[in-house]
Formats: C-alpha cells, sequence, structure tokens
C-alpha cells in the first residue's frame, strides 16, 4: 500500500448501471456475514490436503517464504537490505524466522506489490511465487491493500479534506454514483487473493499458508484527528470501515481456500496514526519515525510479528 505505488484505479468496474449494482448487491452479502466467518477464520482452518508435517518423533525442516507487500516489506525501517523493494531486515517475517530458527527463510515481499507481482517481477524481484517451491512448508501472505488502491485513496481523501474539513468529502466521493466504490474495489480483489492461495497450494502442496491481515492504521472509534492526518471527520470512520471490509475479505478467503487468518488489526488497536509518536505504531502521512507515510513502524512490525508467531506456534504442525 505503498503511497505513490502502482495501484487499481477506483473508476468502476463492470459495463452498465445494472450489472455493477449486482456486482455490489454480491460484494454487500459476502462482507454481511463477515464477523461470522472472520471468527471461523481466526480460529484453526481446515489444513489444505497434502501430507502431514507433524507426524513421527523428529521434527521436520521448517522452510518459511514469505509474500506481500509493504506491510510486510517495512519501507524505511532500518535496516534496509533490499532498496528495490523497500525491504527492512526487521520487518515481521524476519522476526518469526528468527524467533523460529527455521531451516530455510526467504523473504520476497516488496512495496507497492499488488496480486498481479505474484506472477510478473517487480524491478529486480523476481515474481514472488517463484520462492513458493515443493519443500516450502510455511507461506505467509499479506496482500490485496494495493489492489484496492489504498495509496490512491489516502492521497484522494487527504487533499478532498480541506474542502469540507467537518463533512466527509471522501465519502461522497466515492459514493457519487450511488454505489461504494471501494466496496467494489474489495469485492473485486477477493477472487485475485484466491487464485494467490490456489497457486500457493499448487507449488507447495505440503505448506501451511498463513493470510495476515492489515494492523489498525485510524482511531477504531471513529474519532478524527485533522490536520495532524488530514482527513475529514466524516471520513475517519469510513476509511476505517474499508480497512475493516478489506480484513473480512482475506478472512473470507482464507476460510475458504485452505489457509489460516491472521488477525493484526485487534492487536494494534489503540495505536493509530492519530497517536502520540511515543504510542503509535502506525506513522502518519508525515512520519516522525522510520517508516513510510501510513505503514507500520518498526514497533508495528514487531506486533504483527508477534501475531503471527503466536498463530503459526510450531509451524510443522498442521492445523
Amino acid at each position: 500500500m505503498a503511497a505513490g505505488s502502482g495501484t487499481v484505479t477506483s473508476t468502476g468496474a463492470e459495463q452498465g448501471t445494472g450489472a455493477r449494482r449486482r456486482a455490489v448487491g454480491l460484494g454487500a452479502a459476502a462482507l454481511g456475514g463477515a464477523l461470522a466467518l472472520t471468527a471461523a477464520a481466526v480460529t484453526p482452518a481446515a489444513a489444505h490436503s497434502g501430507g502431514h508435517h507433524g507426524a513421527g518423533h523428529g521434527k521436520p525442516a521448517v522452510h518459511y517464504v514469505a509474500l506481500g507487500d509493504s506491510y510486510t516489506s517495512g519501507p524505511a525501517i532500518p535496516t534496509q537490505v533490499d532498496a528495490n523493494c523497500a525491504r527492512s531486515d526487521r520487518n515481521y517475517p524476519s522476526l518469526v524466522a528468527a524467533a523460529g530458527k527455521y531451516a530455510a527463510f526467504t523473504d520476497v515481499s516488496c512495496g507497492g506489490a499488488t496480486t498481479v507481482q505474484m506472477w510478473q517481477a517487480q524491478g529486480t524481484n523476481p515474481p514472488q511465487l517463484d520462492a513458493v517451491t515443493k519443500d516450502t512448508t510455511l507461506v505467509t501472505l499479506q496482500i490485496g491493500g494495493n489492489d484496492i488502491g489504498f495509496g490512491s485513496i489516502i492521497a484522494t481523501c487527504a487533499g478532498l479534506s480541506v474542502t469540507d474539513p467537518a463533512g466527509s468529502p471522501c465519502k461522497q466521493h466515492y459514493r457519487a454514483g450511488g454505489i461504494d466504490q471501494l466496496t467494489v474495489n474489495v469485492v473485486k480483489t477477493a477472487p485475485k487473493v484466491a487464485q494467490v492461495l490456489r497457486a500457493v497450494h499448487r507449488q507447495a502442496p505440503h505448506a501451511r499458508v498463513v493470510v495476515v491481515g492489515y494492523p489498525d492504521l485510524l482511531p477504531d472509534d471513529g474519532v478524527g484527528c485533522f490536520p495532524s492526518v488530514p482527513f475529514a471527520a466524516g471520513d475517519f470512520p469510513y476509511l476505517r470501515d474499508t480497512e475493516k471490509q478489506l480484513n473480512a475479505m482475506l478472512a473470507i478467503e482464507a476460510l475458504v481456500n485452505g489457509a489460516e487468518y491472521v488477525d493484526t488489526y485487534r492487536p494494534t488497536v489503540g495505536h493509530d496514526m492519530c497517536k502520540a509518536p511515543a504510542d503509535r505504531w502506525i506513522e502518519p502521512l508525515a512520519p516522525a519515525s522510520p517508516a513510510a507515510p501510513a505503514h507500520p513502524n518498526a514497533k508495528g512490525e514487531q506486533v504483527m510479528a508477534q501475531a503471527v508467531a503466536a498463530r503459526v506456534g510450531d509451524p510443522s504442525r498442521r492445523r
């Protein structure tokens, strides 16, 4: 979700008003059951069919591959080990791998990545799925933010805030056609995430696959902090709800595609970009700590690592 990276535009979906309304109707129906499905998804999910790696007395070697975008890679967090992808050696996959002392660890996360970059190179970063092989036994995936266009959404909403700081100009902008375009974007991203998960299972049929959600970016109570975070008052709850829709979709896709889901939103509530520098784990649009705008800082990556590690436990065991 790196600001300034290539993102999916938010100009429309299918041709014709009727088709668009049907698409959103289906999306709303799916997201309407998100709370129940999310609750199910954060319990141990049924493992994808394949060999059992917890059998026997000895623990098999764990080969961990991390896939994802800038929320995974950790842009601007010291120490940066890949300038092309803005990847830190203190991002959450690196912390999980260090704590787990795995036999092999490969991090191909890259700032600005969409689901397309699972199959296409991104600068010097090869297609991320190339890192997933039949020997891979653990995969974490955090993707979808750039597919819904979060970078451009943040820029648009910040720009519109000055026109009506007490109102909700961003919400009005994305609902101008009578349909919430951001909900459309989330619905359209769901099959893309499902396609990635199916590809991971094909390439690593014995791997445990974990989908990682996005942390709490804005105050969970919906109370804004304009102008330190330049969104209009009514757009704070709107953007909060959009992120919750995205996370609910990721939880659903994990559940129905033989993967598990890690919630990083709840562990980060109260540490969003509106909080004081000492208390926030997500930096605002003008970061005070080393991090990209609207991204986790080192503490945020650490908390996400703790959530992933708590979920994974002994990654050699099938869930």
